[in-house]
């Protein structure tokens, strides 16, 4: 009997969420490898907002309307901190809460993110291996008009309206891979980038020292996915983040800043007409229907991706 194949993918957000439980659906050797660098201390309470999505998209509890969240959520704490004066810009519902409380309590007793997340997606029922990209602090920053902002100000307090004039990576050089991250990128026989915000999700990813270069080493098949159709985001700022820091907004612009490390770029039947000049930079261009409206469409893609990656 074949084993089926080792696929690693880099995440993160609702796109790198989909994309990860597609690729759980066609094989049972699934590792998502998640950014870190959005994580933020509120109301005392370390969140991980990009693993616990992708972990609750894994574990089947994610809002099927937000994409992040849990599923019929109540914010009993949250308008109770509300009356007692608190600012409560950061929606957190009261089973998100009880995911935060559990992992800044294990924090706070000497275990790493590492071994906090595998508990917790354990205790939910994720069979995939569920990596943070580094146990070690790292946070984006973000360079607008109004001054250098923390990403969940940015993203979650201002709604993301600020325009980026540069993006920056606070305790990078410091970080190191978290364990298992390494050995996921040179021992996958598939290694996925998910139609992640290239800048915020998959680049702080690629940006922990070792993680580039394992990737661009790699044996593995290395294909990914842009996140803009018809030069837009499907959700988040990707296209104007890409404008503000002087991009190309396109499919092919985001292959720009791949190219060292993926063999195939996925691009939307939007965009087909980019796939000459994306093979123009060495990459093999697979073009489909990239949109991942249900749970059909993930596996669909999962199980195109990986297909491609064999051939």
């Amino acid at each position: 009997m074949t084993q089926s194949p080792a696929v690693t993918v880099l995440a993160g957000g609702v796109g790198g969420a989909k994309l990860a439980h597609g690729a759980s659906r066609v094989t049972d050797r699934v590792t998502v490898v998640v950014n870190t660098a959005d994580d933020a201390r509120i109301h005392g309470l370390w969140v991980s907002p990009d693993l616990d999505t992708v972990m609750y998209t894994l574990a089947g509890i994610a809002n099927p309307t937000t994409g992040w969240g849990i599923a019929g959520e109540t914010y009993t704490t949250l308008e109770a901190l509300r009356r007692l004066g608190a600012d409560t810009w950061f929606m957190l519902g009261d089973q998100d809460l009880a995911t935060h409380l559990a992992r800044t309590a294990r924090l706070a007793d000497g275990a790493s993110l590492s071994q906090v997340t595998a508990e917790l997606a354990t205790a939910l029922g994720v069979t995939a291996r569920l990596l943070p990209a580094t146990d070690d602090p790292l946070a984006t920053m973000v360079d607008t008009p109004a001054g250098r902002l923390d990403f969940q100000d940015y993203f979650v307090r201002r709604k993301h309206q600020d325009d980026v004039l540069g993006v920056h990576l606070d305790g990078v050089d410091d970080a190191r891979p978290a364990p298992g991250v390494l050995p996921a990128l040179t021992g996958a026989d598939v290694v996925l980038l998910a139609p992640s915000n290239p800048i915020v999700s998959v680049g702080p990813v690629l940006a922990v020292p070792g993680v580039r270069e394992a990737l661009r080493t790699s044996p593995a098949r290395r294909v990914g996915v842009s996140p803009l159709i018809g030069g837009r985001a499907v959700k988040g700022p990707a296209a104007q983040m890409l404008a503000g820091l002087g991009h190309e907004v396109s499919a092919l612009g985001v292959a720009r800043l791949y190219v060292d490390v993926l063999d195939v770029w996925c691009i939307d039947t939007v965009d087909a007409h980019l796939a000459p000049a994306i093979t123009d930079l060495g990459l093999t261009v697979h073009v489909t229907d990239t949109m991942m409206r249900t749970d059909h469409d993930r596996e669909r893609l999962a199980t195109e991706l990986v297909d491609v990656a064999g051939r």
